[in-house]
C-alpha cells in the first residue's frame, strides 16, 4: 500500500485554479443588466425613459428622439466635428448628440417627444 503525502503548497495551487475557473465562468456570462439594448441604456442614462420601460416602447422612443430636428442637427455636428468616417451604428451618433445637450435642452426634448 502506497501513501501519498500532500503538500500544503499543492493545495494552494489547486484552490487557485478552481477560483480562476469560477472567475472565468463569471466573465463569460454577463449580468442581466447588459441584456438590454444599447439604445435603451442611452435613453435611461439621459433620463428620457424609465429603466422599466419595455424594449419595444424604448425603441419607438429612440426613433422619436432620433427624428427630432435638434438631435439631427447635433448629430450632423458630431459626425463632422469628430471627422468620423465610419459610424458603426446610428445609436452611437445619437448618444454623442445627447451628450452634447444641456439639461435644459434635454428637458425641452422630453416635452417635445411627449407632445408627439
Amino acid at each position: 500500500m502506497k501513501f501519498v503525502q500532500r503538500d500544503s503548497k499543492n493545495l494552494g495551487i489547486e484552490s487557485a485554479l478552481s477560483k480562476r475557473s469560477v472567475a472565468e465562468c463569471a466573465q463569460r456570462n454577463p449580468p442581466a443588466t447588459l441584456a438590454v439594448p444599447s439604445y435603451h441604456r442611452i435613453l435611461v442614462k439621459h433620463g428620457l425613459i424609465a429603466k422599466t420601460l419595455p424594449i419595444p416602447d424604448a425603441y419607438r422612443m429612440f426613433l422619436k428622439v432620433g427624428a427630432d430636428p435638434e438631435v439631427q442637427k447635433l448629430r450632423r455636428k458630431a459626425t463632422t466635428g469628430n471627422k468620423m468616417k465610419y459610424v458603426p451604428a446610428l445609436y452611437v451618433v445619437t448618444a454623442m448628440a445627447l451628450q452634447g445637450m444641456t439639461k435644459e435642452e434635454l428637458e425641452r426634448l422630453k416635452l417635445r417627444i411627449a407632445m408627439q
